[in-house]
């Protein structure tokens, strides 16, 4: 391999980082790692390499390097490491500058190769909001004692998060059981286990519906304030809002307007709701004032202090003193101080009121709300609330995730107009829509019949170029919302998606299909030296979750506590193995959507996404089988 070193001088803080690195993979002291773990250790130390490339290095270096024994040792990969550092130029600095406004933080990211560099700024309040967010929400957690209270003048909130469990408990916290605690690496934290903690967080924060593109595990474990700013708030905003529906309020109905059904108030999003909440305390306050947006229109605290009036409970004394202040400044402060009799001073301070900061106001409106929804109980039982579908919930979460616009908050309502289709097709096959025909801004006349038009299109696509089975689906259908003409067509949407994403690793050249994904999968259980087995997705073997746990011990070694895998034949010891092969799965890299649920009920549609994601796991992680190493 000498013949490849590269001539890059190293700094002594680059070969100490390096010693680290390879000292954590190394883990039995051998003094060599695998080739099989060469794209992992690549990705901790900066490089994050297509599947490809990483196959290309295996087998040039496996020609060369200790005698094509499948190994590296230090002086090998400080070469790679070092070419790949001079060809690829990921040199990459970070510094605060001077803040150019008060509430402003500035950082530069640079590199050598851009003399213009990027800047990222980040918002001091929200960094105190948050801090302190978590501060309140996780203080009895006993695996947090060591981080919390977060000093939100600091950067603690950045730097107690590079070990990923204080972002694990924030998923939790949002979406429960969303992660499986037993999962997380919480001792021995050297930079491998956390990569694996940081893998496992955003693989689970995108499957609630986080959008985490550009977000990588080495961005988390260098604290890089604005993405780790980003997912904070998207994981915050997520569990703030996701109780704010008919489901877990009957009460909303009281915010039907005239003329209005319950279809109609299922189409609002969780922040048109709280608009509509926040004017019907007002109403019933018998204060003149009404808002329209989280900005502007609270400014004053006017709203702020009928509405808390309003909704604090007679013995926690909330008035409406604020009103006597002239200043706003001090209006805001005073009605803070009525929100902290009731628990409720979070997310905003006096002066984020009044410069209208509309992310952390709708974030004190939604707490408001969970808090002291005050909404009278229902009478009329003439209405029936359709609970959203753990399936519909799996593929809003899976669409919302991939940054679609709009942010879909009720499926039917929110892919009517065809455009979200339309980015989805992008994503599947860039190129195969045809933007000039399709309308994103709908006239108020003409829009009934342009949103038809698109859906038209959009089924006409995905029948004639993605080869859709949609026998019977029309672009009216998709307009008016049938569940299940939608259904079938956002399916297929998920599947093409997740197989496109495993074709394109795959390097076959043709698409690959779900007789490829079970046959790869028994091929890697044998290899493996598994007795479980398999034969179909159907195959009511997979509801304990057995044969996904051996396949993930396959793929990556010493992953599994078999310990934790339990052999009762029980519902609950099925659950319990179906939440442990998820967690596990997310955690060595597989962006799994499915629930533990979908396992339990052997769901075929659900558990081949499964396999089929730990397939692309595989793929874009490289395998050699060598003497040594046993990690097929």
């Amino acid at each position: 391999m000498s013949g490849n070193r590269a001539t890059l001088d190293l700094s002594g803080e680059n070969i100490d980082d390096l010693t680290e690195y390879f000292d954590t993979i190394d883990s039995d002291g051998s003094g060599f790692i695998q080739l099989s773990e060469l794209q992992q250790a690549l990705k901790i130390c900066g490089f994050d390499l297509p599947g490809y490339e990483v196959r290309n290095m295996i087998m040039e270096y496996d020609r060369g390097g200790a005698q094509g024994d499948g190994k590296l040792d230090f002086q090998e990969f400080q070469g790679l490491y070092a070419k790949l550092k001079q060809e690829k130029d990921f040199g990459h600095r970070y510094k605060k500058v001077v803040q150019t406004r008060t509430d402003l933080q500035t950082h530069a990211g640079t590199t050598e190769a851009s003399v213009e560099g990027t800047t990222h700024t980040v918002r001091k309040a929200e960094t105190e909001a948050f801090a302190e967010w978590i501060n309140r929400n996780l203080a009895s957690d006993v695996d947090c004692k060591n981080y919390l209270p977060l000093r939100p003048e600091t950067s603690d909130l950045y730097t107690s998060c590079k070990d990923g469990i204080l972002l694990c408990k924030m998923v939790n916290r949002s979406v429960p059981d969303t992660i499986d605690e037993r999962v997380i690496n919480k001792a021995n934290l050297n930079i491998y286990r956390r990569s694996e903690n940081h893998s496992l967080v955003l693989n689970s924060a995108s499957s609630i519906g986080c959008n985490i593109v550009n977000i990588g595990p080495d961005d988390l474990d260098t604290g890089k304030p604005h993405l780790v700013l980003g997912l904070l708030w998207q994981i915050i905003r997520i569990g703030l809002l996701s109780e704010i529906n008919l489901t877990h309020h009957p009460g909303l109905v009281h915010l039907l307007e005239e003329g209005e059904t319950i279809e109609d108030l299922m189409k609002l999003t969780p922040e048109q709701i709280l608009i509509r909440w926040v004017n019907y305390q007002l109403e019933n306050s018998g204060a003149n004032r009404r808002i329209n947006n989280f900005g502007d229109d609270i400014k004053d605290s006017e709203a702020y202090t009928y509405l808390l009036h309003r909704i604090a409970p007679a013995e926690n004394n909330v008035t409406l003193q604020p009103l006597g202040e002239s200043d706003m400044l001090n209006r805001a402060e005073s009605m803070l101080r009525e929100a902290d009799k009731i628990g409720c001073r979070s997310f905003v301070s006096a002066k984020d009121v009044v410069a209208g900061n509309p992310k952390l106001n709708l974030a004190f409106v939604a707490n408001l709300f969970n808090s002291y929804p005050a909404l009278e109980n229902v009478v009329d039982k003439e209405f029936e609330i359709v609970e959203e579908t753990r399936e519909e919930k799996t593929y809003r979460n899976w669409m919302n995730s991939l940054g679609v616009n709009p942010f879909i908050s009720y499926l039917y309502n929110d892919l009517n107009s065809g455009v979200v289709i339309f980015q989805l097709y992008d994503f599947i096959r860039p190129g195969v829509v045809d933007w000039n025909r399709v309308t994103q801004k709908f006239t108020k006349m003409r829009k009934v019949f342009e949103k038809i038009e698109n859906c038209n299109y959009a089924v006409s696509l995905g029948k004639d170029d993605l080869k859709f089975s949609l026998v019977g689906v029309g672009g009216q259908d998709i307009s008016e919302g049938n569940q299940t003409l939608t259904l079938a067509l956002v399916w297929q949407l998920m599947r093409a998606y997740t197989l496109t994403m495993l074709t394109s690793l795959s390097g076959t050249g043709h698409p690959v299909v779900e007789k490829e994904i079970i046959e790869w999968a028994k091929q890697k259980l044998a290899s493996g030296k598994k007795t479980s087995k398999f034969t179909n997705f159907q195959d009511s073997s997979l509801a304990d979750g057995k044969v996904i746990i051996d396949l993930i011990d396959c793929l990556k070694r010493n992953t599994v506590d078999y310990k934790l895998v339990r052999d009762e034949v029980t519902a609950e010891a099925r659950l319990s193995n179906a939440k442990y092969a998820i967690s596990l799965a997310r955690k060595i890299g597989a962006k799994v959507y499915a629930l533990p649920e979908d396992i339990c009920e052997v769901k075929p549609k659900m558990i081949m996404t499964i396999f089929a994601c730990l397939m692309t796991r595989d793929y874009s992680n490289p395998q050699v089988v060598t003497d040594g190493d046993k990690n097929i």
